[in-house]
C-alpha cells in the first residue's frame, strides 16, 4: 500500500507557499501526495514534480471537468471538442508532474444536473473520450481512476454498479475507478459488498470520513473497508481526502464552507497514524 494525502486540504493550486506542508507530509511518512490539477501549465507541474521528488514523495493527480463549456459528454460538437482538449491538458500536466495515477471526476462538470441519469449518448461520448485517455496513459506508464460521486454532486456516475458497467463501455485495462468512502457511504447499501463488486478495477482508494474531516473520527467503519480492500489483493494508492474551510474551485459542488479539522498539522499527523494503524490491523 502506498499512503498519500490529497492536497485539496491545502488549496486548489499547489505552489511554493505549500512547501512547509509538503515537508511535514514527507516527515510524517506519507509515500506520495495527490495533487489537484485544476488550472496552470505543464511547466508548473514539472516544477512541482521535481520538488516532490526531492522530498522523497511520489506524485498522483486529481482533476475535474471545469464547466459546461468544456464538457466531453456534450451533444454539441464544438463543446465536446473543447472537453476532449481539456482531457488532453489533464494528461499533459500528469506527464509533466510524473503522476502515477490520474483520478477524480473527469467525466462531467460537478454540480451540474440534467434532471435524469446519463443518457446512452453521454455514456458513448464519455467512453470514447476515456478510452482515448487510457490508451495514452498506457503509453506513458500511469493508470486512470475515474471517480463516481454521490447524487448530490453529479448525475453521471454514482454507484459501483454504474461504474462497473462504464468500465465495460470504456474497455481498456488502464482504466479503472477511484473508490471514495465518503461517496460510497451515501450511495451503497454496503461498502464491503461494493468493494467486492468492484474488485481489481479499484485503482485508487480515497479514505474520506462521512463529514470529510479527519479519518477515524466519524461514522465510517474503516476496519471493514480496509479488510475488504485487502481481501481483493489491493496494494496500490490509498489517499486521505479531507477538506478545509472550502476550496473555491469545489465549494459550490461539495458544500464545504466550514473547517472540518482543527488545523492542517493535526489532519496530516492524525490521518497518517490512523490509516497506517488501521490498515495494518485489518
Amino acid at each position: 500500500m502506498k499512503l498519500g494525502i490529497n492536497l485539496l486540504c491545502i488549496g486548489g493550486h499547489i505552489d511554493e507557499a505549500a512547501m512547509p506542508y509538503l515537508e511535514l507530509i514527507a516527515e510524517c511518512g506519507f509515500d506520495h501526495v495527490e495533487v489537484p490539477v485544476m488550472h496552470g501549465s505543464p511547466d508548473h507541474y514539472e516544477w512541482l514534480g521535481q520538488k516532490l521528488s526531492a522530498l522523497g514523495l511520489g506524485a498522483a493527480q486529481t482533476s475535474i471537468v471545469p464547466d459546461l463549456d468544456a464538457n466531453p459528454l456534450s451533444a454539441g460538437d464544438a463543446i465536446r471538442k473543447r472537453g476532449r482538449a481539456h482531457l488532453d491538458w489533464i494528461q499533459d500536466c500528469a506527464e509533466a508532474l510524473g503522476s502515477q495515477t490520474v483520478g477524480g471526476p473527469f467525466h462531467a462538470p460537478m454540480g451540474h444536473f440534467t434532471g435524469q441519469g446519463p443518457t446512452a449518448e453521454e455514456i458513448s461520448y464519455g467512453a470514447e473520450a476515456h478510452h482515448a485517455m487510457a490508451t495514452r496513459a498506457a503509453r506513458h506508464g500511469y493508470i486512470l481512476a475515474l471517480e463516481p460521486l454521490s447524487r448530490f454532486e453529479t448525475y453521471f456516475l454514482n454507484t459501483v454498479a454504474q461504474a462497473n458497467a462504464y468500465i465495460q463501455a470504456v474497455d481498456h485495462p488502464t482504466f479503472g475507478i477511484m473508490y471514495d468512502t465518503f461517496h460510497a457511504n451515501i450511495e451503497e447499501k454496503s461498502q464491503t459488498a461494493a468493494i467486492n463488486a468492484l474488485g481489481k478495477k479499484m485503482h485508487v482508494l480515497h479514505v474520506s470520513e462521512n463529514d470529510r474531516g479527519v479519518p477515524g473520527t466519524g461514522q465510517i467503519d474503516f476496519s471493514s473497508v480496509f479488510s475488504a480492500v485487502k481481501a481483493q489483493g489491493f496494494d496500490g494508492h490509498v489517499v486521505v481526502e479531507a477538506f478545509g474551510a472550502g476550496v473555491p474551485e469545489l465549494a459550490a459542488a461539495t458544500r464545504v464552507w466550514r473547517p472540518l479539522f482543527p488545523d492542517l498539522e493535526t489532519l496530516i499527523r492524525q490521518s497518517h497514524s490512523f490509516v497506517r494503524d488501521a490498515w495494518n490491523a485489518a
